[in-house]
């Protein structure tokens, strides 16, 4: 099936449909300027923790530089950014919820999420106490999911 986008004749996409349709899915666009230590951005398609930044004055003949230091969340490798502090960066849209666990099979976890009643497959976490019945925490970012919290 084929559904049509078109909404009568000239039609034209708002700003804000334009500016969405440029963007990466799951991810919204902000100003170095405004993020926040401890929050989250993307940088070449991976989402990063906020470990620290730091922001340089404005020279003769240019801006301001932000300095940020990033932590995976989901390979825990540290990198850091440089970029004017009036450049745009990608924010990850990042959902979390619980999950009671049905079974393990091998590196997976099966789990059933609370919310809906979906059933999830997780990669295990080391160090993690994770057992059939228990309830879990995840988050998902960009498409992938991540144990944060075993109960």
């Amino acid at each position: 099936m084929i559904f049509s986008l078109n909404r009568g004749k000239g039609h034209k996409p708002t700003p804000k449909q334009s500016k969405q349709a440029s963007s990466m899915v799951g991810t919204d666009r902000v100003e170095i300027r405004t993020l926040k230590v401890g929050r989250f951005c993307v940088v070449e398609d991976e989402a990063y923790k906020i470990l620290s930044i730091s922001t340089s004055k404005p020279g003769k003949h240019g801006s301001a530089k932000a300095r940020i230091e990033l932590v995976s969340l989901f390979s825990s490798k540290k990198i850091s950014h440089v970029g004017s502090v009036t450049d745009n960066i990608y924010v990850p849209m990042i959902e979390k919820g619980t999950a009671m666990v049905t079974h393990m099979d091998g590196n997976e976890v099966h789990a059933m999420n609370m919310k809906d009643h979906s059933m999830m497959i997780l990669p295990i976490e080391e160090g993690m106490n994770i057992e059939a019945g228990k309830e879990i925490m995840w988050m998902e970012a960009l498409g992938r999911f991540k144990i944060i919290r075993d109960h």
